[in-house]
């Protein structure tokens, strides 16, 4: 009775084990074009839109940073790959990301990794994890690149929300809800996850005053990726995507992002304090 006992056992979780296995083992099939290749199980109209729109977007946004193409970047066996899950199961089963997660970017392989979910996926995180390799190709993993900067990139190259992004931080300049840019920088938004509580930040109001903000650790958290894109749109649009491939540049040589600003806009931001001035008075003349 017990050695029956054990072979059912041992059955059920070879079975067990047997279907995990096949579960997680995808029938892949590919397209491929000069910079990408996508693999899908299923709905090839859906990975053509994607491969199609990968294009787009990595042209775009390489001429947004200024970064000139060099032989061979992202071609051949250097292609990104973008795997494509046939539903939202399936690709948290096979990534074990949180329940919430939409997609993920491997930047060291270069892969991205979603499901099929349509019209979002394709305006919204294709774009902003391509904007984060190509990105992080540019400036390497050495350099002193903040987050502000890194997040704030990816965020304007989702084109599709830059309008009511340029709204959101109207709002917010003319509440007297903006941060201080040297804030900012020194900000590790990681640490806040877990805040209770009130946390107090230092502003300025729109007539140049002091100010305090009250803020929860989710208002600061999106203070601080609105005001990334902002600042990001403002140095872009301002000074265009040359002097911003200048500035990204000297980040990657290892200069402070003061320092980095000096180089590139010496006419123009020659520090934190200029910066910020700067930037405020675009937003005056937007709003």
């Amino acid at each position: 009775m017990i050695k029956n006992k054990n072979f059912k056992l041992l059955l059920f979780i070879f079975l067990g084990l047997f279907c995990l296995a096949a579960g997680n083992t995808e029938s892949w099939r590919e397209k491929k074009s000069e910079h990408f290749i996508v693999y899908f199980t299923q709905d090839e109209s859906f990975a053509q839109d994607v491969l199609n729109a990968a294009e787009k977007d990595y042209r775009r946004i390489a001429h947004d940073l200024g970064y000139a193409r060099y032989s061979e970047f992202w071609t051949w066996d250097k292609r990104v790959k973008i795997y494509i899950h046939p539903d939202r199961e399936s690709f948290l089963k096979a990534t074990g990301q949180p329940s919430w997660s939409e997609g993920m970017a491997d930047y060291t392989n270069k892969q991205i990794v979603s499901y099929v979910w349509g019209k979002d996926f394709i305006e919204s995180l294709l774009p902003h994890e391509i904007a984060h390799l190509v990105f992080r190709d540019f400036v390497g993993f050495v350099g002193q690149i903040p987050l502000w900067l890194d997040e704030g990139v990816a965020q304007w190259e989702e084109e599709a929300k830059r309008s009511n992004m340029k709204k959101l931080i109207q709002r917010y300049y003319q509440q007297d809800n903006l941060l201080l840019i040297s804030d900012i920088m020194k900000l590790n938004i990681e640490h806040l996850k877990d805040k209770q509580g009130v946390l107090i930040r230092a502003t300025r109001t729109k007539d140049g005053k002091d100010g305090v903000l009250f803020l929860s650790a989710n208002n600061l958290v999106e203070i601080y990726y609105l005001q990334s894109v902002a600042l990001v749109g403002y140095l872009i649009e301002k000074y265009g995507s040359q002097a911003f491939s200048g500035f990204c540049r000297e980040l990657r040589d290892g200069k402070n992002v003061e320092e980095a600003l000096k180089v590139a806009y010496p006419l123009h931001i020659r520090s934190l304090q200029e910066f910020e001035d700067g930037w405020r008075e675009y937003l005056k003349a937007g709003s």
